[in-house]
This record gives C-alpha cells, sequence and structure tokens, in this order.
C-alpha cells in the first residue's frame, strides 16, 4: 500500500469513490486488540470495533492464523458444491442455539432479504396462505439497506427518495405489545420481524416479557417470527445471542457482523419448520442462492471465531466488561443534567444525550478514542470482547473530559 497523508487519503477518496459515506478524517493502517494506528501515527483505542463486528478484536494471531491457512488452501468454490467449512460452520452455530437449519449468506442485509423471502414462500407454499404478504417491524428499527430491508426499517431517513419499496409493511411502536397484537389478529402478516435489542435505533432493550409476549402472538396467529441479531449475535450481548436474555425462541434468526471475525459472512438460522420455506421443492427453480455465500474462506473465519471465543470464555468476557463499562458510565449520568441514560446488554451500550451525540464522538477521536453514534443522540460503545478495564477506564475519562467542557 502506497504511503500517503491523511489528507491524501481523504482527497483520493473523495476523487475515486461515490461519496455516499460520511467518512471521518481517519485513515486507519492497521489493529491490534483494542488499538489502531492510523495514517497520521496516532495510536486509537477502538471502541467501535468496525460498527460491533471485531468481537476478537483487531488481528487476533489464532484467528490470523487459521484463515491465512485456509487462504492458501482454497477460497471459493460456489455452492455447486459441498463445503464442508460451511457444513461444520451450520453445526456450530446451532450448537449453540435453537437452529435446526442454516443458509449463509454476505452480509446482514443480505441474511434479512433471505428471512423476508423466507417468509413470504413458507406462508405461500407450506402455510397455503398466499395472501398473508404483510411484513411487520417496529418504529427506531434497523434492517439494512436493500430495498426489502429498508422497507421494514422503521426509520424515515433510511426509506426516503428511493421511490416504492418493497411492501406492504406495517410499523408498530417498539415495545408496545397491544399495538402488535392488533396488527397479528387481523392474521394478515407473514412475519414479524425485531431486534432483540435495537442497536442502530439508540441501543433500546425492550420492557421485560415483551419479546415473551412476542414470541406467544406469533404462535397463536402462525406469524413467522425473525429476531435480527446481526449485531446483537456471537456473544456481543453477553450471551451468544441476544434473544437469550428473554429464553425466547424464534423461526428465524439472522446474523453477520461479529460472525466472522471480520470477513464478510452473514447467515440465516431456522427451525426445521421455517427452513421448509427456502427449501428446495421440485422441480421448481432454487428458491434461493448466494455465489459467494459460505465459501471456503469466509467460513474458516466463522469457524475461527467460534473456537476462540469457546477457548477464551469471551462470552462471560463481554458480559463482566460490558457490566463495568456501563458502572463506569453511570456517574456520569448524576454528573450532567444533559446525560439522560445509560443502557444496553454486555458490551453494547448507549450513553444517551440530550445533544447530537456527534459533539461527543468527534473530539473523542482528537484524544484518541473512536466511538460511534446510535439514534442521533446515543453515543454507541461496543469494543472488542478482549477490552481491559484499563482501557475501559482510559474511554470513559475521555467521554468525561468533553462533556465537562459543555
Amino acid at each position: 500500500m502506497k504511503q500517503r497523508t491523511t489528507d491524501e487519503w481523504a482527497k483520493a477518496s473523495a476523487d475515486a469513490l461515490i461519496g455516499n459515506y460520511r467518512q471521518q478524517p481517519l485513515a486507519i493502517v492497521k489493529g491490534q486488540g483494542c488499538v489502531v494506528h492510523g495514517a497520521d501515527g496516532r495510536e486509537y483505542l477502538d471502541m467501535t470495533a468496525g460498527i460491533a463486528v471485531l468481537g476478537l478484536g483487531h488481528s487476533h494471531p489464532k484467528w490470523v492464523e487459521k484463515v491465512s491457512s485456509q487462504l492458501g488452501k482454497l477460497v471459493h468454490t460456489s455452492n455447486l458444491y459441498l463445503v464442508p467449512n460451511q457444513i461444520e460452520s451450520a453445526e456450530k452455530i446451532i450448537s449453540k442455539c435453537f437452529g435446526e437449519k442454516v443458509f449463509f449468506c454476505n452480509s446482514g442485509a443480505e441474511a434479512n432479504e433471505a428471512a423476508l423471502k423466507l417468509a413470504r414462500r413458507y406462508q405461500a407454499q407450506i402455510n397455503d396462505r398466499p395472501e398473508r404478504q404483510l411484513f411487520v417491524a417496529t418504529t427506531g428499527s434497523f434492517h439494512g439497506r436493500s430495498m426489502a430491508t429498508v422497507a421494514v426499517t422503521g426509520q424515515e431517513k433510511y426509506r426516503s427518495d428511493f421511490g416504492e419499496l418493497v411492501g406492504p409493511v406495517e410499523f408498530v411502536p417498539f415495545g408496545d405489545i397491544g399495538a402488535m397484537s392488533a396488527v397479528l389478529a387481523r392474521r394478515e402478516a407473514c412475519a414479524v420481524i425485531i431486534e432483540p435489542l435495537q442497536a442502530e435505533g439508540g441501543i433500546r432493550v425492550p420492557p421485560p416479557g415483551y419479546l415473551a409476549s412476542l414470541r406467544k402472538l406469533c404462535s397463536e396467529t402462525d406469524t413467522l417470527l425473525i429476531f435480527d441479531e446481526v449485531q446483537t449475535g456471537v456473544g456481543r450481548t453477553g450471551e451468544w445471542f441476544g434473544h437469550h436474555h428473554d429464553n425466547v425462541v424464534p423461526d428465524v434468526m439472522t446474523l453477520a457482523k461479529g460472525l466472522g471475525g471480520g470477513i464478510a459472512v452473514g447467515a440465516i438460522v431456522t427451525s426445521e419448520r421455517a427452513a421448509a420455506g427456502l427449501s428446495y421443492r421440485p422441480p421448481g427453480a432454487v428458491p434461493h442462492a448466494s455465489t459467494f455465500g459460505g465459501n471456503p474462506l469466509a467460513t474458516a473465519g466463522v469457524l475461527a471465531t467460534f473456537e476462540i471465543i469457546e477457548e477464551e470464555g469471551l462470552v462471560d468476557r463481554s458480559k463482566k466488561m460490558g457490566e463495568y463499562l456501563a458502572k463506569q458510565l453511570e456517574p456520569l449520568v448524576a454528573k450532567y443534567d444533559f446525560v439522560q441514560e445509560v443502557r444496553g446488554l454486555g458490551l453494547l451500550q448507549g450513553l444517551a444525550l440530550d445533544f447530537p451525540a456527534g459533539e461527543v464522538t468527534a473530539p473523542a477521536r482528537e484524544e484518541g478514542l473512536l466511538l460511534s453514534v446510535a439514534g442521533g443522540t446515543v453515543v454507541r460503545f461496543a469494543p472488542p470482547f478482549v477490552v481491559t478495564e484499563a482501557q475501559v477506564d482510559r474511554a470513559v475519562s475521555i467521554v468525561d473530559k468533553i462533556l465537562s467542557k459543555r
């Protein structure tokens, strides 16, 4: 890679890329654990982890070894053939949750798109109710950027200016089981798609009993329940999967971000019954497919990620360090009247403010701390599971310093 300054990288980006992102003036060139280094020569404490992707941290040596080994053996064959790493990855995921069947793709949006297709086809072919096409989602949700997933995203800013989207879709308030009951009682919905914890919507945890009541409603109305665990899955919340906090079993779960340790990979995990919605039924066409999905390299990343999480007890560490992070953030609520609350689960924590969170994350970067924004006014903390107490203390100290200047 050519050595360029940060300004040179910014200029090259403006010249060569479409410009859909609002990228910060930082070019990251390497990382280790919870620390990254910029082209500016500075060191930064990473409390974002690639948007909740790098649970193992940057360049975990065991992960690097296993993925590098696979790179020299076989990268891609397509799903015209059996892929041993893919099969073993599915078995590993199934061993940790309700799932009985898995389909691999390349991203969270693709996983959610596949789940929506599954729901429509399930109602049409398995339930013999093709008229049940309504998708039900919640306000404040985020499910992806494709035409279907943005259609079920409950934030208007992501849906505007794209014309007619996939529908019909109906949104109900997150956490309002009464509103959900009224919609599902009409028996028009093919599926409910919901995050066990709203991440992009502002790190919002549902009220106690909400997910259990939702499961009951979906069962009673024969509506498929899809849990979008793209951001909450694979140990991020202090459990293997976010819905484990409520002991609720969905019909379908979607995964991506933390699944491959940094390699792009997504998956849907289903019950045997729900899997029929995407199963091949001769003589028809294959109902869904992905050229790159579950390729040998990506699923080597999945296997390495699960193995390291198990060996190093990182799910428990996510829980422990998440509790520590929340405890260190709590004094800021009492100290500053513009800090509303701390909320979240495990190492997905939010500091809710009454002003734009970017007013904290931008100066934090100048202080050597990388944070991200959720829901506009929430500072999101989603560090690698290997984060230390000293690193948490440093991050909170920097945020405290910034808030003290308001």
